[in-house]
């Protein structure tokens, strides 16, 4: 976490109280929100100021050349860069002309806060514009666990003080604008100026769809909003779509104690060798899903999938308040990486940005997945693309050398080194809880549920020079059907 002053310690939320351009890059990648799928980095929701715009689509990317000064063999003749796809996130407002812009007026107030447990990104602004105007603006964002296309904005502006005339945009927006990177940094990813051409685009109502495909690797996608407005009688809608741009106007007269209400459906979808047809009826027919589901039955599945995630993968810090928000934090964002990844590799900053060029390094066989392996085991070995080969199918009884082992002496697992040489991973010595180096004390013995055996392991470890204490349960066992064995994790 950055020891800022702006950010609160909340032991289910990360919350900042106030709004610092000179980290809002850094603050962008903390508040992203992803699903495995789809990636929106946390900017905020008029689009400007920005430290790296970014809307990802897991897997989808462009080539390049790599050209030499002398040919070898064995050099790659191509590289391949994760790109900023069509972002839908940007929602502009003018109240009586001026546009709401956090580096003119004043800023009488700003928080955000993401919330570990409902899924969702809140925000709340109350700005004054130069004209003296003021309004309060709350949004709501969250990316959808249960349906993977799926992304929804709720952006609500109210008049303070007096009466105002709002109008808000929202935009759809294709190669809106260069990705800054700083010079000589090699997690950075190439710059690629308009790598998308528009291919067909298509208003209906207050909906809007943009259909592109790359120049180099011949992939396709298609990005779509769809809206529903409240507010007082009277306000108009205007639609407007064209092959880089999509967008929705509302304008109204707002009274002091009313509220404009604006309510973004947001659908994304590409492939590699799917026509463009198919393409564009996936992405409606996730817009109409989003839409038949409404606002509150997104949020409410999105809270469902991770009360069942935190019941399984919660880790209580017991003496650390920072701590214990940052290992949730992590946890959080490691689960959201690769939630709906389903069968693509998860990229080595996730969907929160296009460092190292999307690519998946090592990162995916030596972090993520050990984690991924002890909170949610069940369905990630066959998710997360490549890790197929090196988890053997579980079988009923204890945990083999597909799953790591608690921590050893020295706080490294020895399962890695188990799936290389296929030997099960040795379980770690017991080991005095004074000692000063990170100590791991493990048991493990078979249980009985009903006429099925199941088996628990419990490692308890405490880090060096730190005085807090992780204390974690896993246990194993085979589910009613004997043929897909769900194995459950329970952390403290």
């Amino acid at each position: 976490m950055i020891g800022h002053p702006c950010f609160e310690n909340d032991p289910w939320a990360i919350r900042e109280t106030r709004l610092d351009l000179d980290v809002l890059a850094q603050t962008e990648s903390i508040f992203a929100l992803a699903n495995g799928h789809i990636g929106l980095r946390g900017n905020l929701d008029e689009g400007e100021p920005a430290g790296l715009p970014g809307t990802y689509l897991n897997g989808f990317h462009e080539e390049r050349p790599l050209p030499y000064a002398e040919p070898a063999y064995g050099n790659p003749e191509a590289g391949e860069t994760v790109l900023d796809v069509t972002d839908g996130k940007p929602l502009r407002l003018l109240v009586d002309d001026e546009l709401f812009d956090v580096r003119y007026g004043r800023l009488l107030e700003h928080e955000r806060v993401l919330d570990l447990r409902g899924g969702v990104l809140r925000r709340r602004a109350h700005w004054r514009s130069p004209a003296g105007r003021e309004v309060l603006v709350t949004s709501t964002r969250l990316v959808s666990f249960t349906q993977r296309g799926v992304a929804a904005i709720l952006y609500e502006v109210e008049p303070v003080g007096q009466a105002a005339r709002l109008v808000v945009q929202s935009e759809l927006i294709a190669n809106g604008g260069v990705q800054r990177h700083a010079d000589g940094d090699p997690r950075a990813a190439a710059t690629m100026d308009h790598p998308l051409v528009a291919e067909q685009h298509y208003q209906h109502e207050l909906g809007v769809l943009l259909a592109h495909h790359t120049r180099r690797s011949g992939l396709r996608m298609a990005a779509a909003m769809d809206h529903e407005i409240a507010g007082p009688d009277g306000y108009d809608v205007d639609v407007e779509a064209a092959g880089d741009v999509g967008r929705v106007t509302v304008a109204a007269d707002i009274p002091v104690g009313s509220r404009l209400r604006v309510l973004k459906y947001l659908s994304y979808g590409w492939s590699g060798s799917r026509s463009l047809p198919s393409v564009r009826a996936q992405v409606r027919g996730s817009l109409a899903e989003a839409r038949h589901t409404g606002w509150d039955g997104l949020c409410a599945a999105q809270r469902e999938v991770l009360d069942d995630f935190w019941t399984r993968a919660d880790v209580e810090i017991e003496g650390d308040a920072q701590l214990q928000q940052a290992v949730r934090f992590s946890l959080f964002h490691v689960f959201q990486a690769g939630v709906r990844a389903e069968r693509r590799p998860i990229a080595a900053k996730g969907l929160t940005g296009a460092g190292y060029d999307g690519h998946a390094f090592w990162d995916t066989e030596s972090f993520v997945l050990p984690v991924l392996s002890y909170v949610t085991p069940g369905p990630w070995p066959t998710r997360c693309a490549g890790a197929t080969r090196r988890c053997p199918p579980r079988a009923s009884g204890p945990p083999s050398s597909a799953w790591p082992a608690p921590p050893s002496r020295g706080g490294r697992s020895r399962a890695g080194s188990a799936r290389a040489t296929g030997r099960r991973a040795q379980r770690p010595s017991m080991s005095t809880p004074t000692s000063r180096r990170p100590s791991c004390a493990t048991s493990r013995s078979p249980t009985t549920r009903g006429s099925r055996p199941r088996w628990r392991c419990r490692s308890s470890w405490r880090p060096p020079a730190c005085g807090a204490r992780w204390a974690i349960t896993t246990r194993w066992g085979p589910s009613a059907s004997p043929a897909s064995p769900a194995p459950t994790s329970t952390a403290r």
